[in-house]
C-alpha cells in the first residue's frame, strides 16, 4: 500500500480561527478527515503532522524517507524564505506536492516567491480546502506514472 505524509507549517494549527477571509472557515482537523476519506477510498495511507517549528518539520521530512512514497505539503509562510525546507524536500527524493489555501501569486509581493516549490512536482493554491484535496489527486497521478 502506498503511504502519503501531509506535512503543515507554521500556523496552520489555526485554521478556521486565523484570518478566515483569507484561509477559509475549516478546521485543520476538517482538512484532515476529508483527506483521510479520500485516502482511504483510494487505497492510500495517509499520515498528518503540523509543526510551527521548522526544525521539526525538516526532522518530519526526513523522517519520511523510505516510508513515504509521496508528500503533501504545506510550509506557510516557511513557503518564501526557509531554504532548509527546500533542502530537506530536495534530499529526500520523494515526490512533493506544495498547496496553499489562499492563492499567493495574488497576495503580498513576499508571498509570490516560493523557495520550495523549485523542487516540488507541482504547487497547487488558491482553492482553500479544495487545495488540499487537488493536491492529493496531483500526487496520485505522479505516483501511478510509471518509473523511468
Amino acid at each position: 500500500m502506498k503511504s502519503v505524509w501531509v506535512i503543515n507549517g507554521p500556523n496552520l494549527n489555526l485554521l478556521g480561527v486565523r484570518e478566515p477571509g483569507v484561509y477559509g472557515s475549516q478546521g485543520l482537523q476538517n482538512i484532515e478527515d476529508a483527506l483521510r476519506k479520500q485516502a482511504e477510498s483510494a487505497g492510500i495511507e495517509i499520515t498528518f503532522f503540523q509543526s510551527n517549528h521548522e526544525g521539526a518539520i525538516i526532522d518530519r521530512i526526513h523522517e519520511a524517507m523510505g516510508q513515504a512514497d509521496g508528500i503533501l505539503l504545506n510550509p506557510g509562510a516557511l513557503t518564501h524564505y526557509s531554504y532548509a525546507v527546500r533542502d530537506a524536500i530536495s534530499s529526500v527524493n520523494i515526490p512533493t506536492v506544495e498547496v496553499h489555501l489562499s492563492n499567493i501569486h495574488a497576495r503580498e509581493s513576499f508571498r509570490h516567491i516560493s523557495v520550495i516549490a523549485p523542487v516540488c512536482v507541482g504547487q497547487i493554491s488558491g482553492f482553500g480546502a479544495n487545495s488540499y484535496a487537488l493536491g492529493f489527486m496531483a500526487l496520485m497521478n505522479v505516483l501511478e506514472r510509471p518509473h523511468s
